[in-house]
């Protein structure tokens, strides 16, 4: 797939791979190559070790930037032809070029890293060299700082495929070089896949290879571009759930066997220094207009495809006052099973029915803030522990749903 690549010291084979893909990132890439180096200097010196820069193209100079990074471990640049976008897109030339290297670890790290440190390449590479093929990131975060991963992406992956991984699409991975394989050749692949669907996408494969899965505690709140909630909501839903969806449909006869969760494996937890996550705000009022508007444009769209008894407790949940507003989350799930059933169905046009959820996801976000603002850290977890825990109870409503239509 790869359209340009440089490679200076004609690097051929290589243990270890840490790949940044980017977009754009002229003024930010050189911290994480630079992080990156010392870590492979650090925890890995016998180990032969190549950085490869995995772009779009980027017409800021991303590349130079890249390039001219004094690093001791050699570099690659890589590049997808003009014109073609996406992180999934930058991974997929990723994967084919580490299958290339023979690599046994596959590391990747967001371009956009502030605060990274050179412990992140052992703690993600580490578990590679023990019989674990993917590793996804742990981070402390604050509570408002994921909200679309607490109360859609997580809840509904986990009971899905019954693993507890709770930050599913992190941005930072792990991965084998049997698992690039199995996702160079993967028969999954679209538009949403090739933008933001891919850390999902390979979460979710690698579940469903039944391949050892670890967690990673990062030693650092991860310090990025945090968006705003609303920021680029319809793309995150179109890619996210999208690919999500799309995957219930493939691999259907893999979840309709998965009873409850499992807790996921964490390495390296207490290594390191735990910051204070930086804080998020969540404007209330906003968020409240934009449910308002959202649920009266699609109300006629919910009616086509909504349980009658769900549409109408949703009835009741848009009716209370913002102040204390709250969605049960056991409707939510019902919801959400619901619009998994009508995506496989084609009951409404895909694009509508997964616009049409964002107004709900807001509801549901709005409520998360008002029941978790007197909480601490420890206090969300929980909440959302319990919120999961629901929607592995409610499992059975989409099972009968899904398997009797």
């Amino acid at each position: 797939m790869k359209s340009r690549e440089d490679n200076p010291e004609g690097i051929s084979k290589a243990d270890i791979v840490v790949g940044i893909p980017s977009y754009n990132e002229a003024s930010l890439i050189s911290f994480p190559t630079q992080q990156a180096d010392k870590g492979l200097s650090k925890y890995y010196p016998n180990r032969s070790a190549v950085i490869i820069n995995c772009d779009n193209n980027s017409p800021d100079g991303t590349c130079q930037a890249f390039l001219q990074t004094a690093t001791k471990t050699p570099k690659i640049y890589l590049s997808t032809e003009n014109g073609v976008r996406g992180k999934g897109n930058n991974l997929r030339n990723l994967f084919f070029k580490a299958v290339e290297l023979s690599a046994q670890a596959v590391l990747v790290v967001d371009a956009d890293l502030r605060n990274m440190s050179p412990i992140w390449i052992r703690n993600l590479g580490e578990p590679l060299f023990d019989n674990y093929h993917f590793v996804a990131p742990l981070y402390t975060r604050h509570k408002y700082d994921g909200s679309f991963t607490n109360n859609i992406v997580y809840p509904l992956t986990r009971a899905l495929y019954g693993r507890r991984v709770r930050q599913p699409i992190g941005g930072e991975a792990g991965f084998s070089g049997e698992l690039a394989r199995i996702y160079k050749e993967f028969e999954v692949w679209d538009d949403a896949v090739a933008n933001f669907g891919i850390s999902i996408w390979m979460t979710t494969t690698a579940m469903r290879s039944r391949l050892a899965v670890i967690q990673s505690f990062m030693g650092k709140a991860k310090i990025h571009r945090v968006r705003d909630l609303t920021a680029d909501v319809e793309t995150m839903f179109h890619d996210v759930v999208g690919t999500i969806f799309e995957l219930m449909c493939s691999y259907d006869s893999f979840w309709k066997d998965v009873k409850w969760s499992r807790p996921t494996a964490v390495f390296g937890s207490g290594v390191g220094d735990v910051e204070v996550p930086p804080p998020v705000e969540v404007d209330t009022k906003s968020l409240s207009e934009q449910i308002t508007s959202g649920l009266h444009s699609n109300w006629d769209l919910y009616r086509e495809f909504l349980d009658s008894q769900n549409l109408h407790k949703m009835e009741e949940v848009a009716g209370l006052p913002q102040d204390g507003f709250e969605f049960p989350t056991n409707l939510w799930a019902k919801i959400l099973y619901d619009f998994a059933l009508a995506y496989r169905n084609k009951a409404v046009p895909r694009e509508a029915l997964l616009g049409s959820l964002i107004p709900l996801y807001y509801a549901k976000s709005l409520s998360f803030v008002w029941e978790t603002q007197a909480m601490n850290t420890q206090q969300v977890e929980e909440f959302i522990e319990d919120q999961c825990l629901q929607f592995e109870k409610t499992k059975p409503y989409l099972l009968e749903r899904w398997f009797s239509e």
